[in-house]
């Protein structure tokens, strides 16, 4: 058994030492399972080991890579009670589909993941990624702070009719948008609301916009209720200002758009509406680290927010015990192939993380 405890996280990772920085990083750093077991374990412990059993907080790290609890007596390894927790598949698969995810503009698809992994059905790639959102989804957010434009969008639907609020068949979503000095935006929140109304839209402002903001609206009746007494005020009317609306909320209409073309783009448009806040999510995580110098700081955030989810059967991530596949599933393949692709046997230094 080893004693010696991993380093504290610092509070700005590092690139080339807490992150990869590059794809071939990536690939030289977690070359095997026992490389990434080490990396949820140095993120997990973060200095200090804690068991999930009893809270006990001396332990010894055993050859294997776990943890065994001095006072319960437990071995602990780094992916239970995590997103991980007694997964069937590589570490290394999981890491590089985080990788996947985090690191292409537009994310990836579950169809896509299926396809360059090689794995043995769609569902493993859809449920997977789907573990990564609920990670995503349940992590705490930072409140918007400064100016702020808020308004509301739909999404879906598969009948023309009447657009906007109120159309029938389609998903309302309220979004709020930093705007920064001089120019340009900061961050976003996108979040499924039930209606336009003023408690509504008011709860949608507390829960994501810190008090003292100055906001900005359409001339919606709603808005001044719900933005009344601790933030300050401007809605300005679309009709009565002779702008059109994405002169009047730039912001808002831009990351509207945003969303939808990536919907449109890397998902086909396919989602269900009970998935969509989780897409949305996964947006805004995206797009609030937009200005990251290197990827491999969005996949730090995953892996750190997945081994603080709690596990996420496969029941739970669905009401359908069988998720919809894609329109057209790949031809079954002239082989037979294995359940996940063999990790790249490359030679790798110290772990970097640890120094």
């Amino acid at each position: 058994m080893e004693s010696s405890m991993p380093k504290v996280l610092p509070v700005s990772p590092k690139a080339g030492i807490d992150y990869p920085r590059n794809y071939a990083e990536f690939l030289a750093w977690f070359h095997n399972d026992a490389a990434c077991l080490d990396y949820l374990n140095w993120i997990r412990c973060k200095g200090v080991f804690t068991c999930p059993s009893c809270h006990g907080t001396k332990g010894w790290r055993m050859k294997d890579g776990r943890w065994w609890c001095d006072a319960c007596r437990n071995r602990v390894s780094a992916t239970a009670g995590t997103i991980f927790h007694r997964t069937r598949t590589p570490l290394t698969v999981w890491f590089a589909a985080a990788w996947h995810l985090t690191s292409a503009k537009n994310g990836v698809s579950a169809k896509t993941l299926h396809r360059i992994l090689g794995f043995g059905s769609y569902q493993t790639a859809w449920a997977m990624l789907h573990r990564f959102r609920c990670a995503i989804s349940n992590a705490g957010h930072d409140m918007l702070s400064g100016h702020v434009e808020v308004d509301e969008t739909v999404f879906g639907g598969v009948r023309h009719g009447k657009r906007g609020r109120g159309a029938e068949g389609k998903v309302l979503v309220a979004i709020a948008v930093e705007l920064l000095s001089p120019k340009g935006f900061g961050r976003c929140r996108l979040q499924i609301i039930p209606s336009a109304e003023t408690e509504t839209l008011k709860m949608f402002i507390q829960n994501h916009i810190k008090p003292g903001s100055t906001i900005y609206t359409d001339g919606l009746p709603s808005y001044p209720g719900a933005a009344k007494d601790e933030y300050i005020h401007h809605g300005t009317s679309i009709k009565g200002s002779g702008k059109d609306a994405n002169e009047v909320l730039p912001g808002v209409h831009r990351v509207a758009a945003l969303v939808k073309r990536w919907l449109m783009g890397t998902h086909q448009g396919s989602f269900e509406e009970d998935h969509l806040q989780a897409y949305l999510d996964e947006f805004s995580f995206r797009f609030n680290r937009r200005k990251s110098t290197h990827r491999g700081m969005l996949f730090f955030r995953l892996i750190e927010q997945s081994v603080a989810m709690h596990p996420m059967p496969f029941h739970d991530l669905v009401a359908n015990p069988q998720p919809k596949g894609p329109q057209q599933e790949p031809a079954a393949p002239s082989k037979p192939r294995s359940k996940a692709p063999s990790s790249l046997d490359i030679a790798v230094p110290i772990h970097p993380w640890r120094s």
